[in-house]
Formats: structure tokens, sequence, C-alpha cells
């Protein structure tokens, strides 16, 4: 009898340790599957693919897009990578990615944003016009000077509306090029992700509103221009909006320097009378094309402006934005703001 009851503890134990052995090695198991996924291709020989990582995504929609474009095994080993390894600058860009690339390469790419020896990473910022990133491939050699100014926009046919010109065409983002990309083929990627940006939600409402993507892109490129931050884009559509439908001139300092070439804070008499279709001092209703390429907050200001009463604005040196709704209250701020 004493045996037996020696035992009964010693066998209680046994019976509440299996279960915990059972479980830690599911974990065991599970976290030798999930890191074998994390460290294991998802092909063996691969291409490179073209994926563009948005403005503000995150972990999981990045992850999302990984598995989509089947360069990964799953999203959620992706994650469950970034979060083990505590990353949290994955950054915004376009990148050339093979699924023969493992999920710590892939993460080591989109955060610390790099590239091949034979790719040039290259930002074009929002509001460059043509002659601008002209310079700035130049500079990085991937062009001649003067290339990207006179590149024929019909070699290229992927354009969303009728151009003369690539200016309003080339999204503004961060890129990575082959140094053998010919001008072609950096154009034609600039133009995809202006494609992609501005996808068919957004020209639905634009044609819901009876306008076209032209006159848009027209109207984003001088609020672009315009506008002090991405916060005031829409209020100052709207009062460009409000005098074009009184017929009133848009005054826009911002298209006399694109006929000058200056970057002047506000036009001078003389530049206000230059005979050029592009000066709205002048002419009513928008220029004939856009002055520069604007990025997603300038076009999505062209299509959502900000209602108000406001017909004039004017930029402090060091105060916000100045609206005004007459000439007087315009004047008056004037006198107060641009001493």
């Amino acid at each position: 009898m004493s045996s037996s009851k020696e035992g009964t503890p010693f066998m209680h134990k046994i019976f509440i340790l299996i279960p915990i052995l059972a479980v830690l090695a599911i974990v065991l198991v599970s976290g030798f599957f999930v890191l074998h996924q994390i460290r294991t291709p998802l092909a063996v020989i691969g291409e490179n693919k073209t994926i563009v990582i948005a403005k503000g995504a995150g972990v999981k929609l990045i992850a999302q897009q990984l598995e989509q474009e089947k360069l990964i095994r799953g999203a959620f080993y992706f994650e469950a990578y970034i979060y083990l390894k505590n990353i949290k600058n994955l950054q915004a860009g376009e990148y050339e990615i093979s699924p023969a690339m493992v999920i710590p390469e892939i993460a080591d790419i989109l955060s610390g944003g790099k590239v091949n020896k034979n790719e040039v990473k290259i930002t074009i910022p929002e509001g460059f016009t043509v002659k601008q990133i002209d310079e700035r491939l130049a500079q990085t050699g991937l062009i001649k000077s003067g290339d990207l100014i006179n590149f024929d926009p019909e070699e290229v046919s992927s354009f969303k509306f009728q151009v003369s010109s690539l200016e309003g065409c080339l999204f503004p983002d961060t890129y990575i090029f082959n140094k053998q990309s010919s001008l072609e083929a950096i154009v034609r990627k600039m133009i995809d992700n202006f494609n992609l940006k501005v996808d068919q939600q957004l020209l639905d409402e634009i044609q819901k509103q009876g306008k076209t993507l032209e006159q848009i892109i027209t109207m984003a490129s001088i609020i672009q221009q315009e506008a002090v931050s991405s916060e005031e884009m829409p209020k100052i559509a709207g009062v460009f909006y409000n005098r074009l439908a009184i017929g009133m001139p848009l005054q826009s300092d911002a298209t006399i320097n694109y006929i000058t070439g200056q970057d002047h804070r506000q036009a001078t008499i003389e530049e206000t009378k230059i005979n050029s279709p592009y000066n709205t001092y002048l002419n009513k209703g928008l220029p004939p094309a856009p002055i520069c390429n604007p990025g997603l907050d300038a076009i999505k200001a062209a299509i959502y402006p900000e209602k108000s009463d406001y017909l004039y604005f004017l930029h402090p040196l060091e105060a916000p934005t100045v609206f005004s709704k007459t000439l007087e209250e315009h004047n008056a701020n004037k006198a107060k703001w641009l001493k």
C-alpha cells in the first residue's frame, strides 16, 4: 500500500507534464516551420520583378503585395520576420526583387533602400519640371543632358490623356533604374507609375464632374507649385476653381515662373505682361498644359477642392497662408504681411 501512495504524486506530475511538453513540441515545430518558410525562397531561380511600395504603406499591405506578386511564400511569414526583427523603416520606392530571394534579403532591401551595383536609385520630388528631371537623370549618368527634354512622347503609348509633352505625366517618386536602361524604358516606368497612382476611382470621379484628366493634372500642377503644404492644397484648389467659375484670371505666380524659369516668390509687374499662353495674368482659364509634375496630394486636391468663398491668397514669410474673399481684404493683407 505504501509504494502505491508514493507513486501517485509522481504519476500526477507525468500527466501534467505531458500536455505541456506536447504544447512545447508544437510551438517548436511551428517555430522551425515558420523559420524554414522565412529562410527558403519561393523559387530557386526567378526573374526580377518591379514592385512599387507606396508612401504610407504598412507592413501588412506590403506583405500582401509581395505575396500577390509571388515573391514570397506567404504574407504571414514576412510580417512575422518584420515583427521578430523589430524592423520599422520599410521605405517607399520602386524596387527590383526576385522570387529567388529569401525574406531577410527582401526586408533588407526594403528597409535600407538598397540597390544592386548595376542599378541607380533616384528620387524625383513632387513639382519637378521635365527640365529638372532631365538634370537629375543626367547627374546620375542615366541619360545625357537634354535627352528627356527632347524626348518625343509619341515613342510611348501608355498615356491616359492627350499630351504634347511629358510635363505632368512623369510621376514624382523614388525609382530604381538599371544603369543600362534606355530613355524610353525610364520614361515608360514613370508613366506606368502615374497610371498606377491615378486609379480608376479617381478617373471615375473626374468623369463624373465633367472634367478631363488633362484639366485636372494642369490644375494640380499649379496647386503643387503654389501650396506651402499638402494640407492647404484643397483650399488653394478651391480658390482657383472659384476664379474659373466667375471668369477671373488665375493670376498664378507659378505659371509666370514656368515661363521665366525663375523661382520668384512673387512675379514682377513686367513679368505679368509677358506674352505667353502660360501667363495666367493675361489669359483667363487654365494654361494649355501642366507646368510641372504634381504628386498625388495635389492631384486629389484638384479633384476634391475645398469649397469656400475665397478668391485670393498670399504666402507670408513667417506665417500660414492668408486667404481673402475680396480684393480690399486681400490688399489689406498684403500691406500687413508683405512688407
